[in-house]
């Protein structure tokens, strides 16, 4: 029972909802960039909803299924279809089940909205988790199946498949992706060191998302900030979200797979229901940021947890 890679796409890998409690010891906390998409797929599979997927980023890859399963693709929007062995071809979609038959591919075609999908599938990933996770850390090398992208020829180990019940996510809770996004946040630990002109200018602005961004960190064009008397502080530890502001002047946003410390200022951190959009975004997606009261990033969090709670995410 296993997935063979046909094709690799751009960076498929394995992910899950990461390693918590490591960061003191300089270990990322990892895993997918876009937890809605990860649990809402596995919903669709009748998973748990931190059960390992696969996360699919800008370009897709052709994978071969030798077992019938249920699989499912949320987040980023691509062209999909699934071939079988007779060499028919059918047209599958987003945000519902797939049924597959052993034998059949799954192809990933253009890209037409968003960063990253993920594919679930109604089966247990049959690998050694790694301080409690799966998720694959790049630049460490481990994790995941083969602690890397993965490449033409890999063969994904799976057990315990099954084919799940018909299901389909309702057209208001499916994501769309416009190129255009307002990140809401709360002060950071330095936000009181940085002026009242330096705030203004930080949230007024339109930032372009840059090219050099990645699962480390998000990187932004735009008009850079006054930075004449750089702020000096001890580098202290990062969370995803955190917004620093570098020599510079233009902000960096810790994701994922981000140092653990950094000795930049932090302007703004990323309110938590916000999270998910990071890992959506593209070179070029515009950015507005949103200065929101702590309160109200607290009841935003506990309204999604209630939200996300109705839905009986393992059955």
């Amino acid at each position: 029972m296993s997935i063979e890679v046909l094709k690799p796409g751009m960076q498929s890998t394995i992910q899950d909802d990461g390693r918590s409690g490591y960061m003191d010891m300089g270990v990322a906390h990892g895993g997918v960039m876009d937890t809605l998409s990860m649990q809402l797929a596995n919903w669709l599979v009748g998973n748990p909803p931190s059960q390992a997927v696969i996360e699919i980023c800008l370009i897709g890859p052709a994978l071969l299924f030798k077992q019938a399963l249920t699989i499912a693709i949320t987040g980023a929007y691509f062209e999909l279809s699934v071939s079988d062995k007779k060499g028919h071809v059918r047209t599958v979609f987003n945000d519902q089940t797939v049924q597959l038959k052993a034998g059949d591919t799954l192809h990933f075609g253009k890209r037409l909205q968003g960063a990253r999908a993920y594919l679930a599938f109604a089966a247990k990933l049959d690998a050694k988790a790694i301080l409690g996770s799966y998720a694959t850390h790049i630049l460490a090398e481990f994790g995941g199946v083969f602690g890397r992208p993965l490449k033409s020829g890999d063969v994904i180990p799976l057990r315990q498949c099954q084919r799940r019940v018909t299901r389909q996510l309702d057209s208001n809770i499916a994501q769309r992706y416009s190129g255009r996004y307002v990140l809401r946040c709360t002060d950071s630990v330095e936000s009181a060191q940085f002026s009242q002109q330096q705030k203004e200018a930080f949230y007024q602005q339109t930032y372009k998302v840059s090219p050099s961004s990645n699962r480390m960190g998000l990187r932004f064009e735009g008009e850079p900030l006054a930075m004449q008397n750089m702020l000096e502080m001890t580098s202290s530890g990062l969370t995803q979200g955190s917004v620093q502001i570098p020599p510079s002047g233009l902000p960096i946003i810790s994701s994922v797979d981000g140092q653990t410390i950094g000795g930049y200022p932090r302007i703004a951190n990323v309110i938590s229901v916000d999270l998910f959009a990071l890992g959506q975004l593209v070179a070029g997606d515009q950015i507005y940021f949103a200065y929101i009261a702590v309160q109200q990033a607290q009841d935003l969090l506990l309204e999604q947890q209630k939200w996300l709670a109705q839905w009986d995410l393992s059955k």
